[in-house]
């Protein structure tokens, strides 16, 4: 082993990937994780479906098992927060009032959720940890009716399965639409539909003024009136964990601003995942994705650019939901002057919206047609020509676009 120590900061996919990818890209030198969760990292996406029903096993589904960061020679410190960040000295200054020297450092710090305005209670929660979930899951037991606030994913995730449980839910959200940041107003309003189907009380264009605890109740005032429940969860965006950053005098802006090879404005410390806001070369702008599949191959990414490879991080965004007996996928970026193309039927629930400008597919959002993004996922950073009525015809593969493959592509781009 030579004497080199590589430190990743944070509990989520991208410092587990991070992680993973230093050993298996070989490093051999001493690893060490730390993260605020008392458990080695873990997967967040079931902790708004799956985990909160009563049936499923109360345990976290982890990335990775325990026994791996043995065998693998991963030091974890669990439950312990980096709290000081030295760039000159490389040192992290930890909650356990320990230091700990880096040669090369990750920041994955991830997110946390917005916090309501109002009494703090314990019928207010909010989502984001395994903690959290857990907390949830037993309030939510013997709940009757639930108002969650915030129409985005966990919202709209979090009262779907309250539904399906049997409970009544009722959807607080700012926006005109459900889930408009990620779908836009046409998508947006065919998911407030679905979930008004489903008996859920959708309150659009409001805004949460507080949330009172009765003693007996959470009350929740909005400009429309109040809203009375036994339990309020709070689904109102998130905040990047940028303060170990900032404080170190590294560059943030609405994240950890890093260049095209993950890397920060400090010599020797990255950042991945959620917390980061990373230049994007196809976009040419700074992109900060909160979203598993990034976080993943972000995480990856960085590793490999510790270990020097310089490989800019290029990859197509592309994100999932489950609601109901629905799958909603969507990768790609879309701007309001892009005509959007419509494969599919909107009223059996089975379609795929593209946004197409200048010939080319800049986005899609899929609802029951995963193929679509797949093949999208390949195309959008490749030579292709479309037109809408290609675009409609859904007897035409859509692989059949791609026109050729430059030589800048990658190899997964070459072989798919």
């Amino acid at each position: 082993m030579s004497t080199v120590r590589h430190v990743v900061v944070g509990g989520g996919v991208a410092a587990a990937s991070a992680v993973a990818t230093l050993r298996s890209g070989g490093f051999d030198g001493e690893l060490v994780l730390v993260s605020d969760d008392d458990t080695v990292p873990y997967e967040r996406p079931p902790l708004s479906k799956d985990f909160l029903e009563p049936d499923s096993p109360p345990v976290p589904t982890l990335i990775r098992e325990p026994q791996w960061y043995v065998d693998h020679q991963v030091q974890t410190l669990l439950g312990v927060r980096a709290q000081r960040l030295d760039p000159r000295a490389r040192r992290l200054t930890l909650s356990t009032g320990e230091s700990l020297s880096y040669d090369g450092l990750v920041l994955a710090t991830g997110v946390r959720a917005r916090p309501a305005l109002g009494d703090a209670s314990d019928r207010v929660l909010m989502l984001r940890s395994f903690a959290d979930a857990k907390l949830l899951r037993s309030r939510l037991a013997s709940a009757e009716h639930v108002a969650v606030l915030g129409g985005g994913f966990i919202g709209c995730e979090v009262a779907a399965t309250a539904v399906g449980l049997g409970k009544r839910a009722t959807i607080v959200e700012r926006a005109d639409v459900l889930m408009n940041r990620a779908l836009g107003h046409s998508i947006g309003a065919v998911f407030t539909d679905i979930h008004r189907a489903k008996g859920v009380g959708v309150q659009l264009n409001s805004v949460v003024l507080g949330v009172h605890d009765t003693g007996s109740s959470a009350v929740v005032r909005t400009n429309h009136g109040s809203i009375e429940a036994d339990l309020v969860v709070v689904g109102a965006g998130s905040l990047p964990n940028v303060e170990l950053a900032a404080e170190a005098g590294i560059v943030t802006d609405n994240g950890i601003v890093t260049d095209q090879f993950c890397r920060t404005n400090v010599p020797n410390v990255y950042a991945a995942g959620d917390v980061a806001s990373s230049y994007h070369p196809f976009y040419n702008q700074h992109l900060r994705v909160e979203h598993h599949d990034t976080a993943t191959r972000h995480g990856a990414a960085a590793a490999r650019n510790l270990l020097g490879h310089d490989e800019p991080f290029v990859e197509a965004h592309w994100f999932w939901s489950d609601q109901y007996e629905h799958n909603l996928q969507r990768t790609g970026r879309a701007e309001g002057s892009d005509e959007v193309v419509i494969r599919g039927s909107l009223d059996d629930l089975k379609f795929s919206a593209f946004t197409v400008r200048d010939g080319r597919i800049r986005s899609v959002i899929s609802v029951n047609q995963p193929r679509d993004v797949i093949a999208v996922r390949r195309l959008l950073f490749v030579d292709h020509d479309v037109t809408a009525d290609k675009l409609r015809d859904q007897a035409m593969p859509l692989n059949r676009l791609r026109s050729r493959v430059p030589a800048s592509a990658t190899a997964e781009e070459r072989t798919s």
